[in-house]
């Protein structure tokens, strides 16, 4: 955060400015959340997502289940720079970032993501869960309670790092990365490459972000529902509240309820306008990041749940 704030003040574009501070995260092989080191699918392989929104000149900018590289925030921006297209997929995206003369690696996993990647699959034991709903069932559970015995970061598990700045002179950008949910079904792609989902700007209102449980927010569109709350004159803060109960009224499935009837998933929206006001809500208590002229700060974020999302 430090890194993009000083690059902003110094005028550098606010997006170049916030992809070189996700970039520090994307290339991080201790940080399992995205880019190298980022938890892997249920191949093991590393699929990652990006997308990026560019709010002075109206250009996007995403790639969706690429592999071999370890930054997917500047493949999305090259996307953004060098083509007429918003989001590139698969091996499309890759053979364009090769193109484009990003290095292309075998296997992005670390000793650490592929020791977790074991670790899972041995707690899942698929061949005793012959049953497809029992065998998915198992799969998830297992994933729960790595998190559960400390040796993944639940901040982690779904894996996600959204940046929204603005700088003086009003000029609104977002950049969103992930390696997506740890475990996930290969060529799963969540809500954080798609525009109004993972990420939304728009230069004359502001930008909003998320992490947490994907299909959640692609089912609601929550990051363009908040931008367009702010353009009808909520706050920061209101705007996202009004989209976790979005999200929290289209949650029917007995699966995704706790025991109070309530989400049992995490959902979390960083949100900044063009005045430079900012808020994080979320489902439940979690915290956030911000920098200011006053330093690089952890918040709490505004929850619209008491307790936790498992109570």
């Amino acid at each position: 955060m430090q890194k993009a704030f000083n690059l902003i003040t110094k005028g550098t574009d606010v997006l170049d400015a916030l992809i070189a501070g996700v970039n520090n995260c994307e290339l991080d092989p201790a940080d399992s959340s995205v880019g190298y080191g980022g938890l892997p699918n249920a191949d093991g392989v590393v699929q990652l997502d990006s997308c990026c929104m560019h709010g002075p000149t109206r250009r996007a900018g995403g790639v969706a289940a690429i592999e071999g590289v370890r930054a997917p925030s500047l493949v999305a921006k090259a996307v953004l720079e060098q083509t007429d297209h918003h989001l590139l997929v698969g091996k499309g995206a890759q053979d364009f970032a090769r193109n484009m003369g990003f290095t292309i690696e075998d296997d992005l996993n670390t000793e650490k993501s592929r020791g977790l990647w074991l670790e899972w699959k041995r707690r899942i034991d698929p061949s005793h869960y012959l049953d497809p709903k029992k065998r998915g069932q198992a799969m998830e559970q297992a994933g729960l309670s790595m998190v559960r015995d400390g040796l993944i970061d639940p901040d982690h598990y779904y894996g996600t790092i959204n940046c929204d700045g603005v700088n003086a002179k009003g000029e609104v950008c977002g950049v969103t990365t992930t390696s997506g949910l740890s475990w996930k079904i290969p060529g799963r792609v969540g809500d954080s490459p798609i525009l109004g989902a993972g990420l939304y700007v728009d230069g004359d209102v502001g930008a909003a972000g998320s992490t947490g449980r994907g299909e959640a927010n692609l089912y609601n569109l929550c990051s363009f529902l908040i931008v367009e709350q702010m353009r009808m004159g909520k706050s920061p803060k209101d705007a996202g509240m009004e989209a976790l109960r979005r999200i929290q009224k289209n949650t029917v499935e007995k699966r995704l309820l706790n025991a109070r009837g309530l989400p049992n998933f995490g959902i979390n929206f960083y949100i900044v306008n063009k005045k430079g006001e900012y808020a994080g809500v979320s489902m439940y208590a979690a915290s956030y990041a911000v920098c200011t002229e006053n330093g690089p700060q952890t918040l709490q974020c505004e929850p619209l749940n008491p307790g936790r999302a498992s109570d």
